[in-house]
């Protein structure tokens, strides 16, 4: 069989290679097309370089077209997987400095918060611009799998906007559920999992090993952990004050609820700082840092290295390649999956992005009624729904007033910023993100305007209780290994693609 893929925002460092690698696994997709876009050329020609050499060493005949032309990669594609960071690691910085002048202190930055929020702006706008391109030159059925962060707030404008079928792609549920499995002893493969909410805030409903609940008694098995007594406290926190685990990693999870990062002193008392995910502050941007220095500075080595194989063994638990082979192949096909919601939680608005359990097969996509959340995992949901609603409404009009409501409704910045330090912090991050922002041309002037006249509020001098220096080449060329793993944490958010406007 033959039909065209399209990645947007090819020219990560790890990520489009596996997700490539995963594809090619299925023994009836050795014909299919492939297409690789980005605007970072010297990125795109690196990722294109190992890729084509992985196919070749798998003995397949399959030329990448590696274009900057984004609508001649997405010509008659019939599926378009995005993995862009809009801004780069350029914009991506000020979502991590700017609000901690204000006291503001988040690991991640992508999803919720000032950082999740901003990020969303530069993001919708240019997901809206790829949606147009898709519906204009892709094929007339095409699926758009969206990897990009924010999740739920991508995938909400696309579906709503964007006027393109869209599904959000994540992994944490598959993390956590080789958590669950660990802390009892047990394999993944006989752990039932039902796990259900919204992107990063999805929990674990139902876990059962032979027809045996398991979620009773989670708390006291990831207590007693070794590992994860000390590097999950938040989660196993709310595990014990809302009865259910949560897929998302302890640092992602600290930033989107009140209650863990709002004192300073108090932040250390709630993470690890043996890895970044933890909740180091900025944890994620000083791994993408220097990930991206690292793979530039060590290419060649990186093209003298054993090719990824192409076999069933190597593949990932990433969604993306199952969708495809189900569609196109039947095989039935069970994961959790990001889509409007439409009733299928009957406690969560049916305009929302939901993350769920769902079946694919030559059929297409169906996704189960679930039902009803417990109560207070759909009080943590609906929070940030809210949040979301605003800044997607925000970003697709232009309105910086929604805009300056999502950030006071969100959880951190409402615990930590009061109602005038928002208003300034969000002038602060609109100037500093204008090169992005098209929709704000307006808000932006008068921003600056405010910000140049004064009288401006005092801010601090703070770069968070939980920081870590960026590691130079010449540290990392200490231990490669360590290295290359780091490259590879740093593309665990699979947005790497540089647009600017």
């Amino acid at each position: 069989m033959s039909f065209k893929v399209a990645f947007v925002g090819a020219g990560s460092i790890g990520f489009t290679r596996g997700l490539l690698r995963d594809l090619l696994a299925v023994p009836e997709f050795a014909h299919i097309e492939i297409a690789f876009t980005d605007i970072a050329p010297h990125n795109l020609d690196m990722v294109t370089q190992l890729c084509q050499r992985d196919i070749v060493e798998n003995g397949l005949d399959i030329t990448i077209q590696s274009t900057t032309d984004r609508r001649e990669a997405l010509r008659d594609a019939k599926y378009v997987i995005c993995t862009f960071r809009v801004g780069g690691l350029e914009a991506f910085a000020t979502d991590i400095d700017i609000p901690l002048k204000y006291g503001v202190d988040q690991c991640v930055g992508d999803t919720l918060s000032a950082g999740g929020i901003m990020y969303g702006q530069r993001g919708i706008a240019e997901i809206l611009n790829v949606c147009r391109d898709i519906r204009e030159v892709a094929a007339p059925d095409v699926l758009l799998l969206n990897y990009s962060n924010p999740m739920a707030m991508l995938t909400w404008a696309c579906n709503t906007y964007g006027g393109v079928r869209t599904i959000g792609l994540c992994h944490g549920v598959q993390h956590g559920h080789h958590q669950i499995a660990e802390v009892y002893g047990l394999d993944k493969k006989d752990v039932d999992i039902i796990c259900a909410g919204i992107n990063h805030q999805t929990w674990y409903i139902k876990a059962s090993h032979e027809g045996r609940d398991l979620t009773a008694g989670l708390l006291e098995a990831f207590e007693q952990h070794p590992e994860y007594s000390r590097t999950e406290k938040v989660r196993i926190d709310m595990l014990r004050r809302f009865g259910y685990y949560s897929t998302e990693s302890n640092g992602h999870l600290s930033e989107y609820v009140p209650w863990y990062r709002k004192r300073p002193e108090e932040i250390v008392d709630w993470i690890d700082m043996n890895s970044w995910i933890n909740g180091e502050t900025g944890g994620y941007l000083r791994v993408c840092t220097e990930g991206r220095n690292w793979f530039e500075t060590d290419f060649p080595n990186w093209m003298k290295e054993e090719p990824k194989r192409f076999v069933a063994e190597e593949r990932s638990e990433e969604h993306g390649s199952y969708i495809i082979e189900a569609l196109e192949t039947g095989r039935v096909y069970r994961g959790h999956f990001n889509t409007v919601n439409r009733g299928i939680i009957s406690n969560l608005p049916d305009d929302a992005v939901i993350e769920a359990p769902g079946y694919v097969d030559r059929n297409g996509i169906s996704m189960p009624h679930v039902g009803a959340l417990p109560l207070g995992p759909a009080a943590v949901c609906n929070v940030s729904i809210s949040v979301q609603r605003l800044a997607v409404e925000a970003a697709v009009h232009g309105d910086d007033q929604l805009l300056r409501q999502a950030f006071m409704m969100d959880p951190l910045v409402g615990a930590v910023c009061n109602p005038p330090e928002i208003w300034q912090m969000v002038d602060e991050m609109l100037v500093a993100g204008e090169a992005w922002l098209p929709q704000y041309t307006d808000a932006i002037a008068a921003a600056k305007q405010r910000l140049q006249e004064g009288p401006l509020l005092p801010t601090r001098e703070y770069t968070g209780n939980t920081r870590l220096q960026v590691k130079t080449v010449e540290e990392m060329q200490q231990d490669r290994e360590a290295a290359n793993r780091n490259a590879g944490e740093a593309d665990k958010g699979k947005e790497r693609e540089k647009i600017q406007h």
